[in-house]
């Protein structure tokens, strides 16, 4: 059978990756050496290497050389690296990418880290040349890394940070072992509502992309989705409730009565108190009487002493809603275009985890205008009892008017 070029090249590219660079050319070599005449011209086209180099093996196999050592190359082959023909080119990478020593921040190599360009053209202007590939190479052998930025300071603390952590787990604890319903509420980041980009990436067909708009302006006419999530500790169940116009206190108690009324009264029909973990700002804020004025109606009607517990200020990423329930649901959407209302509430109703979560979805429609007073008879109508550990954080508002101090273990 005749060998065509077309299986020399497949031959010769199946076996590369398991030789080394001397196996490579001494097999370069044996084929060329076999063709005869125009051999070398032709394995070097099939095989993608110089002639020289097939040339060299050739000549190797013929003379049955095979260096004692178990050299690879000849003794000093080979092209020398940049910092030997260069010198002092990774001190001056360093200077480029070293955030404490570049100097002028109006000088244009200052942002040169930003990118292998940028660097090889600050390495231009110090007079040295590289290759990207090269300055890629000086810039990871400095100890530099794309990274982005780490969510990690929470900036002061307050003194009782660690007190009310405590707290919120004891009072969470108790309500479990008495069999009395706690969910953690919070608000997740609204969501633009269209053909507009979405953090992530999805498997598509190859070349063949989702189109979006190429800007994401906040136009007051573009419409927003705002999901109120509801997440029962102790059930591993999610309730999200996505509105349509303002983030405010009476949207947020809204939700958590959707919740109640579609969940969780049918799973705890004889509660008494229902217990809620939440953020120290927003629309459920421990200081909005909006809220709580609110909160207020809903324990009216439903009979229910509602338990309040607000972690401390600067401490919002340790509310169970936000790994447990909306980091799941942003996994869920990721690289892919909200371009409407059902589209958001079906994949957060989509949404599950290999732990068992479940969550259920609701559009509200209603309107929730901003700038609500509360007067002061109102406030002072809410029947709320301040615990005695932080009163301002920790409180209950009863179902009905009477009021007595209370501490966090002798809540009604």
């Amino acid at each position: 059978m005749m060998i065509t070029f077309a299986m020399l090249a497949t031959a010769l590219a199946e076996v590369r990756s398991y030789l080394d660079e001397r196996q490579r050319r001494l097999l370069w070599g044996a084929f060329a050496a076999v063709l005869g005449r125009g051999g070398v011209t032709l394995v070097a086209a099939a095989a993608g290497v110089a002639r020289s180099t097939v040339s060299i093996g050739a000549q190797q196999v013929r003379a049955g050389s095979v260096p004692a050592d178990g050299r690879i190359r000849a003794p000093g082959a080979g092209r020398p690296r940049v910092e030997e023909t260069q010198p002092g080119v990774d001190h001056a990478v360093k200077e480029l990418v070293d955030p404490t020593s570049r100097g002028d921040p109006t000088c244009p190599t200052r942002w040169t880290s930003k990118s292998m360009r940028w660097v090889v053209k600050g390495l231009v202007g110090k007079g040295f040349t590289v290759a990207r590939s090269t300055a890629r190479r000086l810039v990871r052998g400095a100890g530099y890394r794309l990274m982005k930025l780490f969510k990690t300071k929470e900036g002061a603390s307050h003194p009782d940070r660690n007190a009310q952590f405590e707290h919120i787990a004891a009072t969470v604890a108790d309500s479990l072992a008495a069999g009395e319903p706690v969910i953690s509420a919070d608000t997740k980041q609204r969501e633009l509502v269209g053909e507009y980009t979405n953090n992530g990436r999805e498997w598509q067909p190859a070349k063949v992309p989702e189109q979006v708009n190429g800007h994401d302006f906040p136009h007051p006419e573009v419409p927003r989705a705002i999901p109120y999530g509801v997440y029962v500790i102790g059930t591993n169940e999610g309730f999200v409730s996505v509105g349509v116009d303002h983030d405010t206190s009476t949207f947020a108690v809204a939700s958590i009565r959707q919740w109640w009324y579609q969940q969780g009264r049918h799973r705890y029909p004889t509660a008494k108190t229902l217990t809620i973990t939440v953020d120290a700002g927003g629309s459920n804020g421990y200081r909005r009487w909006g809220w709580k004025t609110e909160l207020a109606k809903l324990a009216a009607e439903t009979a229910l002493n509602i338990r309040v517990c607000h972690y401390s200020p600067g401490t919002s990423k340790w509310n169970k809603i936000e790994h447990r329930l909306f980091s799941f649901i942003s996994i869920n959407w990721r690289g892919r275009p909200l371009r409407d209302y059902e589209t958001i509430l079906e994949t957060i109703a989509h949404t599950t985890t290999d732990t068992g979560l479940s969550v259920a979805s609701h559009w509200d429609t209603n309107l929730y205008p901003t700038g609500v007073k509360v007067s002061k008879a109102e406030r002072k109508a809410v029947p709320l009892v301040p615990h005695q550990f932080h009163g301002e954080w920790n409180y209950t508002i009863l179902a009905g008017p009477n009021k007595k101090v209370l501490t966090g273990k002798d809540d009604p």
